[in-house]
């Protein structure tokens, strides 16, 4: 079995829908289970709506309308019943209006009026498979096995969705293609919840680990996981193989063609991950391993980026020699629900990087009753991820050389003992050029004829070495 996810832009149009139903076509060989997500665009318009609901700024059903107007065009291309999401239309007018009457709008609510969009998209992808030819049917995830905790719009699954899942598909018909709602979950009491935006690729994974699959791919409208963000450095190639660990730091410092948990439960199961695009699909795509051997790249497979970040510097004398200053810190970060991307310490300052849109007023207040804090804004990362980042001499030289030559000032660094990623922060606004200086530094076409000289006077000297023991003759 296989699991394949498509994502908003592979079920965005009717021609999108055609081709994810092909490439489903020529998979059935290898009994798929399909993961969707929300038509491109329409989880957005959700959220707006529910907005407006809030604030009474437009009658429900002109909002819903608009809702169906995104859909209606598809279905009536692609020829299917007209009438085919009108449940789900009514459902959610229906929800639209409670928020409305009660002038209330809770996480729970926005993920129940979230829910709606993978739940048409689903519909519709399985009526043109069938109307194709394909015996599919829709279902939504939480009715096979996507039980969750009460995290509203970040939900994580529970241990026991795992047995869950497999139980439940294991009771499909026989020859049933099942296309699944990505994003969303119920908990044990029966609430709609959602696992995050982008939710839809970690729900393919949960699906993959819990069927123990022999590969969960990744559909989207890229061709891969790429040497760099394509809208920064237009001939950034496609990665053919990257490891587990440099697929999870990828996706979790910037990476848009992954989400970040995506990659942990296949790294739990070592099910092999393809990320391939659905708009080119004889394309190779990139494919996530465990392990990678030694193959002919550059030292560093990728480089990804954030923006919108935040810089908190915390200084303290109470650091100096002090035991649980960190605990007590990072007890307030778990308090306030604000993960922490990045880190760097000394005698008495840490200073950490937060993603702008976790709201950090209260926690700096808190923080500010045992320490001096300074917040920098417009602010952005860039990782440099590699296997032997830490331990290839010279990479921190050539970053420093390489942005020193731009005039780029590094105003913090952050480096992990996994050796596979280094982490700088700049200011946003010298993004742009910074990570097309660090490509060219490292992916040029004489970086690249340098890394192969590197690369041979390593196996050749050891070699030549050999020989020159053995024989006794000759030398070097």
């Amino acid at each position: 079995m296989i699991v394949m996810k498509f994502g908003g832009t592979s079920v965005g149009s009717a021609g999108s829908i055609r081709n994810v139903i092909g490439i489903v076509k020529a998979s059935l060989g290898r009994n798929p289970l399909v993961v969707v997500s929300a038509v491109s665009g329409v989880t957005d318009v959700l959220l707006a709506a529910a907005q407006r609901a809030l604030d009474r700024k437009s009658f429900v059903r002109a909002i819903v309308k608009e809702v169906e107007e995104k859909h209606m065009p598809i279905i009536e291309e692609l020829g299917l019943d007209a009438g085919m999401v009108s449940e789900e239309l009514a459902e959610l007018e229906h929800v639209l209006f409670g928020i409305s009457l009660i002038r209330e709008l809770t996480a729970r609510t926005t993920d129940s009026v979230v829910s709606f969009g993978e739940m048409m998209s689903s519909k519709i992808v399985a009526a043109y498979a069938r109307k194709s030819g394909i015996n599919a049917r829709a279902f939504n995830a939480y009715d096979l096995g996507m039980v969750t905790d009460n995290n509203f719009g970040n939900a994580e699954i529970l241990q026991t969705t795992y047995g869950a899942i497999a139980a439940a598909v294991k009771g499909i018909p026989a020859g049933v293609i099942p296309i699944v709602t990505g994003f969303i979950g119920k908990t044990s009491e029966g609430e709609v919840t959602t696992l995050g935006r982008g939710g839809s690729d970690y729900t393919a994974a949960i699906y993959g680990a819990a069927l123990n699959s022999e590969e969960i791919q990744i559909w989207t409208d890229v061709d891969g996981v790429m040497t760099a963000d394509p809208k920064i450095i237009p001939d950034a190639r496609t990665v053919d193989v990257v490891s587990f660990e440099e697929a999870s730091e990828l996706a979790y410092f910037g990476a848009k063609v992954l989400h970040p948990k995506t990659i942990v439960p296949a790294m739990n199961r070592e099910i092999p991950v393809r990320v391939l695009n659905t708009f080119n699909p004889s394309g190779k795509g990139t494919l996530i391993l465990k392990t990678v051997g030694k193959i002919e790249r550059s030292d560093v497979t990728a480089i990804t980026c954030k923006k919108d970040i935040y810089v908190i510097n915390i200084n303290s004398a109470r650091m100096l020699l002090a035991f649980g200053f960190l605990h007590h810190v990072f007890k307030l970060f778990d308090e306030f629900r604000v993960p922490v991307d990045l880190i760097a310490t000394s005698e008495v300052n840490v200073s950490v990087t937060v993603e702008r849109k976790f709201g950090i007023s209260e926690l700096v207040e808190r923080l500010k009753e045992f320490a001096d804090v300074a917040v920098l804004s417009d602010r952005a990362s860039i990782s440099i991820v590699g296997n032997g980042i830490r331990s290839t001499p010279g990479i921190g030289g050539r970053i420093f050389s390489a942005l020193g030559k731009m005039g780029i000032n590094v105003e913090m660094t952050s480096q992990s003992y996994a050796d596979v990623n280094e982490s700088i922060v700049i200011r946003e606004e010298r993004l742009d050029e910074a990570v097309r200086a660090l490509h060219d530094e490292f992916f040029s076409a004489s970086a690249t004829a340098a890394a192969a000289v590197a690369a041979t006077a390593a196996t050749v000297v050891p070699i030549v070495a050999a020989v020159k023991v053995k024989s006794g003759k000759l030398k070097v």
